[in-house]
């Protein structure tokens, strides 16, 4: 089976480019980083593809808000290529910043094509930068192809703007079709909205959505961060009971299951 070529969105201030990369990489993906400015420049580049991502970082500063600038440069120069990207049998995750873009471009929660930014992602409810490992559930029912077989996962976050919004209407649409794929959680059931475990003060505890075909799929966790048993902050004690149990200790971690599932889905 041929690898699924991935592109992985670069561009002024997203940092995050390289490590999700190598994720892909490690999950049997064909990978390729490019700058939006070559992509613009050569608009067909998406043809080639089956996965596009929008990495995490800080896109033109967010100086106009978290994802904007980027969003408006991509719908004012490739939004009939992404259009016609999405149009085809792929997929697209956006992670911390590329959530935002994803929503700001009207991708998520994808309700109705023509109108943009049906949701938000705002100020932390603390108005601080968050960055700390939390718990999410999976939502069994979501049809989100990147989380798959998933029940829970131990990740980190990492961002100032992450509290997800909607209005009621929209809002209730997002739960009726099933969108949400991850949420806060704190010792095994909902955070309910409780500080440090929903990190932002998302409502109805959401750290990630799907369009309603499930081969969109923002989220707000970094899963390129926590990819490896050694990345997590709680490792050093996971290896005491492993090697007290006699139990050989995990090469990988909760984040990599992610990319695993993007490239399962093209087998």
């Amino acid at each position: 089976m041929a690898k699924p070529e991935t592109l992985i969105i670069a561009g002024f201030g997203l940092n995050c480019e390289e490590e999700t990369a190598f994720a892909f990489k490690t999950a049997g993906a064909s990978e390729k980083i490019i700058h939006i400015n070559d992509l613009i420049e050569n608009k067909n580049i998406l043809d080639q593809y089956k996965i596009l991502v929008f990495p995490g970082g800080f896109s033109y500063g967010d100086d106009t808000g978290s994802g904007k600038a980027l969003a408006n440069r991509l719908n004012n120069n490739l939004n009939d290529e992404i259009r016609k990207f999405i149009e085809r049998d792929t997929l697209i995750l956006g992670i911390c910043n590329g959530f935002q873009v994803l929503v700001n471009l009207g991708l998520l929660p994808l309700l109705d094509v023509d109108i943009k930014a049906q949701s938000a992602l705002e100020y932390n409810g603390t108005f601080r930068y968050q960055c700390r490992w939390i718990d999410v559930m999976i939502e069994k029912d979501s049809p989100a192809i990147f989380t798959k077989g998933i029940e829970r996962m131990h990740i980190p976050v990492a961002h100032g703007e992450g509290k997800f919004y909607a209005e009621d209407s929209i809002l209730n649409r997002i739960e009726s079709l099933s969108l949400v794929t991850m949420r806060y959680m704190k010792a095994g059931v909902r955070a309910e909205l409780e500080f440090p475990y929903n990190p932002n003060g998302s409502i109805n505890d959401i750290a990630s959505i799907c369009s309603p075909n499930g081969r969109i799929m923002g989220m707000m966790p970094h899963p390129e961060r926590g990819m490896f048993f050694t990345q997590r902050d709680d490792w050093p004690l996971l290896k005491e009971i492993y090697l007290r149990d006699g139990s050989e200790l995990p090469v990988y971690s909760d984040g990599l299951k992610i990319f695993n599932n993007a490239v399962d889905y093209f087998k």
